[in-house]
């Protein structure tokens, strides 16, 4: 599978765009992302029970 299709930039936020909701297109599980410089960070959005953010 490309890996370039299976995921989508959902939203964008921040001066540099620091920060992306990345979708999943094959779980649908939401991710956050966060660039600054050369680093990065990821992790899934979870709701209120810790489950994780699914969109349809």
């Amino acid at each position: 599978m490309d890996s370039s299709k299976r995921f989508e930039i959902m939203e964008t936020e921040g001066s540099a765009r620091a920060f992306y909701i990345v979708v999943d297109k094959t779980t649908g599980v939401n991710y956050l992302v966060a660039k600054f410089g050369a680093g990065a960070g990821i992790c899934p959005l979870v709701d209120r029970d810790g489950k994780p953010l699914v969109s349809k």
